[in-house]
Protein backbone atom coordinates (compact mmCIF):
# COMPACT_ATOMS: atom_id res chain seq x y z
CA UNK A 1 0.00 0.00 0.00
CA UNK A 2 1.57 3.58 -0.97
CA UNK A 3 2.36 5.56 1.90
CA UNK A 4 1.01 9.13 2.28
CA UNK A 5 2.06 12.20 0.10
CA UNK A 6 4.33 14.65 1.27
CA UNK A 7 2.36 17.91 2.99
CA UNK A 8 5.97 19.68 1.57
CA UNK A 9 5.89 19.00 -2.13
CA UNK A 10 3.80 15.68 -3.45
CA UNK A 11 6.76 14.64 -5.54
CA UNK A 12 8.88 14.29 -3.20
CA UNK A 13 9.55 12.02 -0.29
CA UNK A 14 9.98 13.49 3.49
CA UNK A 15 9.33 13.29 6.91
CA UNK A 16 5.85 14.39 6.40
CA UNK A 17 5.34 10.58 4.98
CA UNK A 18 6.44 9.10 8.43
CA UNK A 19 3.86 7.04 10.32
CA UNK A 20 1.65 9.90 12.78
CA UNK A 21 2.14 8.39 15.81
CA UNK A 22 5.86 8.36 15.09
CA UNK A 23 6.01 12.33 14.38
CA UNK A 24 3.58 12.68 17.72
CA UNK A 25 6.34 10.32 19.76
CA UNK A 26 9.00 12.65 18.59
CA UNK A 27 6.88 16.07 18.99
CA UNK A 28 6.71 14.81 22.95
CA UNK A 29 10.19 14.21 23.53
CA UNK A 30 11.35 16.84 26.20
CA UNK A 31 15.19 18.02 27.10
CA UNK A 32 14.88 15.17 29.86
CA UNK A 33 13.55 12.39 27.44
CA UNK A 34 16.64 13.57 24.75
CA UNK A 35 19.22 12.88 27.62
CA UNK A 36 18.06 9.60 27.99
CA UNK A 37 18.11 8.70 24.12
CA UNK A 38 21.92 7.50 24.46
CA UNK A 39 22.71 3.82 23.45
CA UNK A 40 25.70 1.59 23.17
CA UNK A 41 27.06 3.22 19.51
CA UNK A 42 24.99 6.80 19.85
CA UNK A 43 25.50 9.65 22.45
CA UNK A 44 23.56 12.64 22.77
CA UNK A 45 25.57 15.49 24.67
CA UNK A 46 23.77 18.87 25.80
CA UNK A 47 25.71 21.83 25.87
CA UNK A 48 24.98 25.18 28.07
CA UNK A 49 26.23 27.87 25.95
CA UNK A 50 26.71 28.57 22.66
CA UNK A 51 30.45 29.17 23.21
CA UNK A 52 30.91 25.68 24.92
CA UNK A 53 29.03 24.41 21.73
CA UNK A 54 31.14 25.94 18.95
CA UNK A 55 34.31 25.46 21.42
CA UNK A 56 33.60 21.38 21.10
CA UNK A 57 32.91 21.64 17.75
CA UNK A 58 36.23 23.18 16.92
CA UNK A 59 38.44 20.71 18.98
CA UNK A 60 37.13 17.84 17.06
CA UNK A 61 39.08 19.55 14.30
CA UNK A 62 41.94 20.13 16.92
CA UNK A 63 42.27 16.17 18.21
CA UNK A 64 41.48 14.73 14.38
CA UNK A 65 44.68 16.64 13.57
CA UNK A 66 46.68 16.00 16.42
CA UNK A 67 46.45 12.30 15.50
CA UNK A 68 47.89 13.11 12.27
CA UNK A 69 51.88 12.00 11.39
CA UNK A 70 53.63 12.17 7.87
CA UNK A 71 53.46 8.27 8.04
CA UNK A 72 49.75 7.64 9.41
CA UNK A 73 47.82 10.71 8.20
CA UNK A 74 44.37 11.61 9.76
CA UNK A 75 41.76 13.96 8.45
CA UNK A 76 38.04 15.52 9.52
CA UNK A 77 34.96 15.53 7.12
CA UNK A 78 33.41 18.93 7.84
CA UNK A 79 30.13 21.09 7.17
CA UNK A 80 29.75 24.60 6.08
CA UNK A 81 26.47 24.60 8.35
CA UNK A 82 27.48 25.72 11.09
CA UNK A 83 30.40 27.98 10.04
CA UNK A 84 30.61 29.33 13.73
CA UNK A 85 33.64 26.51 14.69
CA UNK A 86 35.81 27.36 11.68
CA UNK A 87 37.21 30.61 12.84
CA UNK A 88 38.00 29.10 16.39
CA UNK A 89 39.93 26.39 14.84
CA UNK A 90 42.01 28.74 12.93
CA UNK A 91 42.63 30.53 16.28
CA UNK A 92 43.14 27.86 18.78
CA UNK A 93 45.60 25.84 16.05
CA UNK A 94 47.42 29.46 15.92
CA UNK A 95 47.72 29.80 19.50
CA UNK A 96 48.94 27.07 20.48
CA UNK A 97 51.67 26.83 18.07
CA UNK A 98 50.30 23.66 16.35
CA UNK A 99 51.70 21.66 13.42
CA UNK A 100 48.56 20.45 11.12
CA UNK A 101 50.74 20.13 8.10
CA UNK A 102 50.18 16.22 8.20
CA UNK A 103 46.37 16.64 8.64
CA UNK A 104 43.12 16.54 6.24
CA UNK A 105 40.08 18.11 5.45
CA UNK A 106 36.85 17.02 3.33
CA UNK A 107 34.66 19.53 2.47
CA UNK A 108 30.91 17.94 2.70
CA UNK A 109 29.59 19.16 0.17
CA UNK A 110 29.60 22.10 -2.79
CA UNK A 111 27.02 23.72 -5.27
CA UNK A 112 26.68 22.63 -8.54
CA UNK A 113 25.48 24.83 -11.48
CA UNK A 114 23.87 23.00 -13.80
CA UNK A 115 24.25 25.61 -16.31
CA UNK A 116 27.75 25.29 -17.08
CA UNK A 117 28.07 21.57 -15.64
CA UNK A 118 30.72 22.45 -12.75
CA UNK A 119 30.86 22.72 -9.17
CA UNK A 120 30.01 26.45 -8.07
CA UNK A 121 33.41 28.34 -8.41
CA UNK A 122 35.28 30.00 -5.44
CA UNK A 123 34.23 33.38 -6.85
CA UNK A 124 30.14 32.38 -6.03
CA UNK A 125 28.63 34.00 -3.02
CA UNK A 126 27.04 30.91 -1.46
CA UNK A 127 30.70 28.88 -2.45
CA UNK A 128 31.99 26.29 0.29
CA UNK A 129 35.10 25.90 -0.34
CA UNK A 130 35.22 29.64 -0.17
CA UNK A 131 33.75 29.84 3.03
CA UNK A 132 36.15 26.65 4.62
CA UNK A 133 39.13 28.88 3.48
CA UNK A 134 38.14 31.99 4.07
CA UNK A 135 37.16 31.32 7.91
CA UNK A 136 39.59 28.83 8.42
CA UNK A 137 42.45 27.47 6.56
CA UNK A 138 43.23 30.89 5.29
CA UNK A 139 43.76 32.22 8.70
CA UNK A 140 46.15 29.49 9.34
CA UNK A 141 49.45 30.60 9.70
CA UNK A 142 51.35 29.56 6.37
CA UNK A 143 54.21 27.38 8.50
CA UNK A 144 51.75 25.08 10.35
CA UNK A 145 49.08 24.48 7.77
CA UNK A 146 48.20 21.54 5.97
CA UNK A 147 49.05 22.40 1.83
CA UNK A 148 46.10 22.08 -0.59
CA UNK A 149 46.64 18.83 -2.05
CA UNK A 150 45.67 18.07 1.61
CA UNK A 151 42.42 19.69 1.30
CA UNK A 152 39.82 17.74 -0.59
CA UNK A 153 36.78 19.67 -1.91
CA UNK A 154 34.19 17.93 -3.96
CA UNK A 155 33.73 18.89 -7.36
CA UNK A 156 31.78 17.52 -10.61
CA UNK A 157 33.89 15.52 -11.17
CA UNK A 158 33.89 13.32 -8.17
CA UNK A 159 36.64 10.75 -8.99
CA UNK A 160 39.43 12.79 -7.40
CA UNK A 161 37.58 13.27 -4.16
CA UNK A 162 36.12 9.98 -4.25
CA UNK A 163 39.62 8.36 -4.74
CA UNK A 164 40.68 10.42 -1.37
CA UNK A 165 38.99 8.15 0.79
CA UNK A 166 41.21 5.01 -0.22
CA UNK A 167 44.29 6.84 -0.43
CA UNK A 168 45.64 5.83 3.60
CA UNK A 169 43.82 8.91 5.19
CA UNK A 170 42.13 8.20 8.56
CA UNK A 171 38.90 9.86 8.75
CA UNK A 172 38.55 10.42 12.49
CA UNK A 173 35.58 12.16 12.80
CA UNK A 174 32.62 13.50 10.01
CA UNK A 175 31.25 16.76 11.39
CA UNK A 176 27.53 17.76 9.80
CA UNK A 177 24.85 19.89 10.32
CA UNK A 178 21.04 19.00 10.21
CA UNK A 179 19.23 20.37 7.46
CA UNK A 180 14.89 21.08 7.92
CA UNK A 181 14.36 17.86 5.47
CA UNK A 182 16.83 15.95 7.81
CA UNK A 183 19.94 15.58 5.44
CA UNK A 184 23.61 15.35 6.86
CA UNK A 185 25.60 16.85 3.60
CA UNK A 186 23.42 17.03 0.88
CA UNK A 187 22.05 13.68 1.18
CA UNK A 188 18.71 14.75 1.28
CA UNK A 189 15.20 12.20 0.36
CA UNK A 190 14.51 11.13 -3.28
CA UNK A 191 12.19 11.98 -5.31
CA UNK A 192 8.46 9.95 -5.59
CA UNK A 193 8.84 8.49 -9.20
CA UNK A 194 9.63 5.58 -11.02
CA UNK A 195 10.35 2.29 -8.47
CA UNK A 196 10.17 4.93 -5.47
CA UNK A 197 7.11 5.94 -6.54
CA UNK A 198 4.97 4.31 -3.66
CA UNK A 199 7.32 3.58 -1.25
CA UNK A 200 10.94 5.41 -0.71
CA UNK A 201 14.31 3.35 -1.37
CA UNK A 202 15.53 0.92 1.09
CA UNK A 203 18.15 2.03 3.62
CA UNK A 204 20.78 -0.74 1.67
CA UNK A 205 20.61 0.90 -1.56
CA UNK A 206 20.37 4.59 -0.32
CA UNK A 207 23.55 3.41 1.61
CA UNK A 208 25.33 2.66 -1.35
CA UNK A 209 25.33 5.82 -2.61
CA UNK A 210 28.90 7.61 -3.12
CA UNK A 211 29.43 11.24 -3.56
CA UNK A 212 27.45 12.60 -6.38
CA UNK A 213 25.77 15.44 -7.65
CA UNK A 214 22.01 15.22 -6.52
CA UNK A 215 19.10 17.20 -7.01
CA UNK A 216 17.67 19.38 -4.10
CA UNK A 217 14.41 18.50 -2.11
CA UNK A 218 12.35 21.96 -2.36
CA UNK A 219 12.68 22.04 1.26
CA UNK A 220 16.56 22.54 1.14
CA UNK A 221 16.46 25.03 -1.20
CA UNK A 222 13.96 26.89 0.60
CA UNK A 223 16.12 26.69 4.34
CA UNK A 224 19.61 27.71 2.20
CA UNK A 225 17.92 30.56 1.01
CA UNK A 226 17.22 31.89 4.87
CA UNK A 227 20.20 30.84 6.83
CA UNK A 228 22.62 32.20 3.87
CA UNK A 229 20.86 34.12 1.27
CA UNK A 230 18.61 36.62 3.28
CA UNK A 231 15.52 34.36 1.58
CA UNK A 232 16.73 35.14 -1.85
CA UNK A 233 15.77 31.73 -3.29
CA UNK A 234 16.51 32.84 -6.87
CA UNK A 235 19.99 32.73 -5.82
CA UNK A 236 20.44 28.80 -4.31
CA UNK A 237 21.07 26.88 -6.89
CA UNK A 238 18.65 23.32 -7.46
CA UNK A 239 21.87 21.56 -7.73
CA UNK A 240 24.68 20.25 -5.77
CA UNK A 241 27.63 17.64 -4.86
CA UNK A 242 27.33 15.66 -1.77
CA UNK A 243 29.43 13.34 0.18
CA UNK A 244 27.74 9.97 -0.02
CA UNK A 245 26.68 7.43 2.89
CA UNK A 246 29.71 5.49 1.26
CA UNK A 247 32.01 7.48 2.43
CA UNK A 248 30.44 8.27 5.71
CA UNK A 249 30.60 4.95 6.94
CA UNK A 250 34.35 5.05 6.30
CA UNK A 251 34.49 7.62 8.87
CA UNK A 252 34.96 6.39 12.03
CA UNK A 253 32.47 8.86 13.82
CA UNK A 254 29.90 10.85 13.03
CA UNK A 255 29.58 14.16 15.13
CA UNK A 256 26.30 16.05 14.44
CA UNK A 257 25.68 19.69 15.72
CA UNK A 258 22.39 20.78 16.20
CA UNK A 259 22.38 24.56 17.64
CA UNK A 260 18.85 25.45 17.12
CA UNK A 261 19.60 27.49 13.86
CA UNK A 262 19.20 25.19 11.03
CA UNK A 263 16.87 22.18 11.49
CA UNK A 264 13.84 23.17 14.20
CA UNK A 265 12.72 21.76 17.14
CA UNK A 266 11.04 19.05 15.68
CA UNK A 267 13.66 18.02 13.66
CA UNK A 268 15.91 17.90 16.61
CA UNK A 269 13.80 15.29 18.32
CA UNK A 270 12.70 13.08 15.42
CA UNK A 271 16.14 12.25 14.02
CA UNK A 272 17.58 11.72 17.75
CA UNK A 273 14.30 9.17 18.27
CA UNK A 274 14.88 7.59 15.22
CA UNK A 275 18.33 7.08 15.60
CA UNK A 276 18.06 5.79 19.35
CA UNK A 277 15.14 3.45 18.73
CA UNK A 278 16.71 2.08 15.32
CA UNK A 279 13.73 3.39 13.30
CA UNK A 280 15.50 3.66 9.72
CA UNK A 281 13.69 5.09 7.22
CA UNK A 282 15.16 7.25 3.73
CA UNK A 283 12.74 9.72 3.80
CA UNK A 284 14.53 10.60 6.92
CA UNK A 285 18.26 10.45 5.64
CA UNK A 286 19.61 11.55 8.82
CA UNK A 287 17.62 8.19 10.31
CA UNK A 288 20.11 6.10 8.15
CA UNK A 289 22.78 6.49 10.96
CA UNK A 290 21.03 4.38 13.45
CA UNK A 291 23.07 2.14 11.83
CA UNK A 292 26.85 3.66 12.45
CA UNK A 293 28.74 2.18 14.53
CA UNK A 294 29.57 5.71 16.50
CA UNK A 295 27.58 8.46 16.02
CA UNK A 296 27.45 11.71 18.39
CA UNK A 297 24.46 14.41 18.49
CA UNK A 298 25.29 17.22 19.84
CA UNK A 299 22.60 20.32 21.26
CA UNK A 300 22.80 23.64 22.72
CA UNK A 301 20.15 23.86 25.34
CA UNK A 302 18.84 27.10 24.26
CA UNK A 303 18.37 25.80 20.75
CA UNK A 304 16.21 22.81 21.29
CA UNK A 305 13.06 24.75 21.84
CA UNK A 306 9.29 23.67 21.94
CA UNK A 307 7.12 21.86 19.72
CA UNK A 308 4.30 23.32 21.32
CA UNK A 309 1.69 25.42 19.08
CA UNK A 310 2.06 29.34 19.21
CA UNK A 311 0.71 31.29 17.08
CA UNK A 312 3.20 34.74 16.25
Amino acid sequence: MPRKHSAISPDWWDYTTLDSELIDAAARLTLRDLEKLSRPGFKVLLYDTLEDFYLAEALEYIEAWQQSTADNPVGICGPVGPTEQLPLVARMVNALGLDVRSGHFWGMDEWYLPENGREAPVTHPLSFEKCDRELCFDRIDRRRRMPDAHLHFPKADTGPYRRSWDAGIRCAVMQGGQGDVKHWAFNDPLPRKGKYRDNPPPAAEYRKLATRVVDLHPLTIAQNARTSGGGNISLVPTKAISVGPVETWKAEKVSIWHAGNHDNPFGQRLTAFMVSKGLVDTAVPMSLLADHPNVQFNYFRGGFGSCQVKMH
